[in-house]
């Protein structure tokens, strides 16, 4: 299977042939740097600082969770290294998240695999958010900002110094889920030739809330039960490797790396299904060199995912009369599978995304930078449900069978500096995105759910879709003094739907609680009819620092206007329409429509040293966010808004020595989403230590978070679904309590202490 580019490279050849003149020489590659970075470029990302990685590292192998502090930013909590970070209100699809260049696709009908799921926070090289004003070389089929992760660059012996070899090993503990795990990294190079590996595996069992936060222990597993303070479902263990090799000459880098990925297991506390296995493989290929007019690179990439999913051990494994019936607190295994036996749900999901990349920066003038490109992506999802018994027989039921999802783009951006006082960048993307299915099928087309009728209707309908996408951004940047800047854009921008939002078909309640990707314990169903988003957004930068940038404060108010915007409506099966009455206080059944939205909000930012003192010098760091989010056509809230949060650090440095005390205030979540019957969670205040001391090749890091051991539900965590019977087609009915009720919230973690040592050689 090819990728179809041919077209577009084209398109590309054409474009550059107007703007590289021909003839020209290149130049030494020294630094593998834009040669037009002069100045500072537009608009200003927000990457996180190589310090503050190490020391959140050792507390979390999340990587997404290394963004933590960034302005705008929030996380939606899903698996222990899975979260699925928002900007500004928007997540997961909605923001272009590339790493080292990749854009990779989350394969899951329960976005379980994330991009940012394949790196290891150990692997982290650099680590960028752009939360405002998006420029089109770096977004694309995204209404929200963009984050891009890099792997470690590649390392080379300076001139004279022969062939070189060093590496990094370390180690974590975390105490409250007995989380532990190793990294090692290891480079053998010369001044031309670099070859490096970089492995990391980590392991955690359940974690325990501040407080005892249900009333049952049950988990549908014979003889395993929970404390009443323990979140079910939130353990894991991966490992991910890397292998790579570069060549480095005068004038090009050529680069290689290979990576795989083998989660045995991630557990979630807010689906009803858990990951099980998960196997990614990908090959990055990637050229850069530089000529005397500017900076040239190319890349391609493979990746295959091979994805389970089925109930974790916290949840009921055994369905079915002979195993004890709907009210049995310890199902006993049962055969032969059949009507009245049946021994959980696998999930199975496999994807194949091929892509290529072709992008310049020319330097049109001193003052001017024009950047082209090029981009291509094939993508390639079967997701099925093989037979297990009971109403998942006696076929396999097919979620979503031969799904493409395939992506050209073109953009061209113009950055020019007017004055030592004025900037400006100006870019235009067009994007293609061709979508299909293939025919679906249930389990029986005469069972339960409308199998049958919903998959003849999907089958009949025409299922593939064109859309044609131009983002437009505009920014400028005044410098009033060295101490302030103003920097404002506007942008349109427009994502396509994607594969799990278009085509899962089935109402029946069962089929639809397994499409979820929000973690609000509702079922969803697709809809081939949905148009593309369109984002309208403005946003402002108002910067005043020293020269020096020892003090800053900013301010980022924005708003945005979405239109067409993706939600959801209540979905009644029976008759496959909006439900008449929508049902309160409980989980249900929802289908995705387009309507329209608005979100607006402020973020603050600013850190200013406060004293050098004998015990080191001292330093004050604060974040607050605030964003408001509306649905427009039914005047109710959008789903998952963070509420007004701030962080407040105060930090100490001394020697060796790396300390911070953060407290954290979240208000109260009140404005909720109400056809998801999304779930209020109360305000909450933590305070947590971190500590780092480093020797010449030997770093210790240590801390504690939530220092109190406060219960806390988490404002964007979901519902909790961690243990029991998960798959009940009695939601709302507890049997011995083993049905998770709707109206928990998941908790966050109690009392944890850490540590994490690092050793380089």
């Amino acid at each position: 299977m090819g990728v179809r580019i041919r077209p577009l490279a084209a398109a590309v050849a054409m474009l550059f042939a107007g703007v590289v003149p021909a003839g020209a020489e290149t130049q030494q590659l020294d630094d593998v740097v834009v040669s037009a970075d002069r100045i500072r470029p537009m608009p200003e990302a927000s990457p996180v600082a190589p310090s503050r990685q190490q020391q959140l590292r050792a507390a979390s192998s999340d990587t997404a969770s290394l963004l933590r502090d960034e302005p705008g930013v929030s996380l939606y909590g899903t698996g222990g290294v899975s979260s699925l970070p928002a900007i500004n209100g928007l997540a997961d699809d909605r923001l272009r998240v590339k790493v080292d260049g990749m854009d990779l696709i989350a394969s899951c009908p329960n976005h379980m695999n994330p991009a940012l799921s394949y790196v290891d926070p150990s692997n982290v090289g650099k680590l960028t958010v752009y939360a405002g004003i998006t420029p089109v070389s770096v977004g694309g089929d995204s209404i929200g900002g963009t984050i891009v992760a890099e792997t470690r660059a590649p390392q080379f012996a300076a001139p004279g110094q022969g062939t070189i070899t060093n590496g990094e090993i370390g180690t974590f503990y975390r105490s409250n889920n007995d989380a532990r795990g190793a990294n090692l990294s290891a480079t053998l190079a010369t001044e031309n030739f670099s070859l490096w590996y970089n492995g990391a595996y980590s392991k955690a069992d359940n974690y325990t809330a501040g407080r005892n936060f249900k009333d049952y222990t049950a988990t549908g597993r014979a003889g395993r039960t929970l404390s009443r303070d323990e979140v079910g479902s939130t353990g894991y263990e991966t490992t991910n490797h890397v292998l790579g090799f570069a060549l480095r000459g005068e004038k090009n880098l050529f680069e290689v790396s290979l990576g795989f990925q083998n989660m045995a297991e991630q557990n979630f506390p807010n689906q009803r299904m858990d990951l099980l296995d998960n196997q990614q493989k990908r090959f990055n290929l990637r050229w850069l060199g530089q000529f005397d007019w500017g900076q040239l690179e190319a890349r391609a990439y493979r990746e295959k995912v091979d994805h389970l999913m089925d109930f974790g051990r916290d949840k009921r494994y055994w369905y079915g009369m002979d195993s004890g019936g709907p009210g049995a607190l310890n199902p006993t295994p049962c055969w032969p599978l059949g009507p009245n036996c049946a021994a959980g749900m696998p999930m199975r999901t496999k994807s194949d995304t091929t892509g290529a990349s072709l992008k310049a920066d020319i330097t049109l003038g001193q003052n001017d930078l024009l950047r082209v490109g090029a981009e291509a992506q094939r993508y390639e999802l079967d997701d099925w449900w093989p037979p297990s018994g009971g109403g998942m027989w006696p076929g396999t039921f097919a979620n979503i069978h031969n799904g493409e999802r395939d992506r050209n783009a073109l953009f061209a951006e113009w950055e020019r500096v007017y004055s030592p006082q004025w900037m400006t960048l100006l870019g235009i993307r067009y994007e293609h995105v061709r979508m299909d299915a293939g025919k679906v099928q249930g389990y029986n087309p005469a069972g339960a759910g409308n199998q049958g009728r919903d998959a003849d209707a999907f089958n009949a309908r025409d299922r593939s879709r064109r859309d044609d996408n131009w983002d437009l951004a505009a920014l400028a940047r005044y410098t009033v003094s060295a101490n302030q800047d103003i920097e404002i854009g506007i942008a349109r921008k427009v994502r396509s739907p994607g594969l799990y939002e278009t085509y899962p078909w089935s109402t029946w309640q069962m089929a639809a609680l397994m499409n979820n990707f929000v973690g609000d314990g509702n079922g969803y169903v697709g809809n081939p009819d949905l148009k593309p988003e369109k984002a309208y957004t403005l946003s402002a930068t108002f910067d005043w620092h020293a020269t020096d940038r020892r003090w800053e404060f900013k301010a980022m108010p924005f708003y945005t206007h979405i239109a067409d915007y993706i939600d959801a409506i209540q979905w009644d099966g029976t008759t496959n329409s909006p439900r008449s009455v929508p049902l309160r206080d409980q989980f249900t059944v929802l289908r995705y429509t387009n309507q329209s939205a608005r979100l607006y909000g402020l973020n603050l930012a600013g850190q200013m040293p406060l004293a050098s003192t004998d015990f080191g010098a001292l330093g004050l760091k604060g974040v607050l966010n605030y964003t408001h989010g509306k649905n427009r056509d039914t005047g109710n809230g959008l789903y998952n808004i963070m509420p007004l949060n701030a962080k407040l650090t105060l930090t100490q440095k001394f020697g060796g020595w790396d300390n911070a005390l953060e407290i954290i205030g979240v208000a109260a979540k009140n404005r909720t989403s109400d056809p998801r019957n999304e779930m209020k969670t109360s305000g909450y205040g933590l305070v947590n230590l971190r500590g780092s001391y480093s020797w010449q090749r030997l770093r210790l890091d240590f801390g504690i978070e939530n220092l109190f051991d406060r219960y806390y539900e988490m404002p964007l965590g979901g519902a909790y679904l961690g243990q029991g019977t998960t798959m009940s087609a009695s939601l709302n009915n507890v049997p011995n309590g083993l049905v998770p009720l709707w109206g928990t919230p998941v908790p966050g973690m109690g009392r944890s202490l850490y540590a994490g040592v690092n050793l380089k050689f």
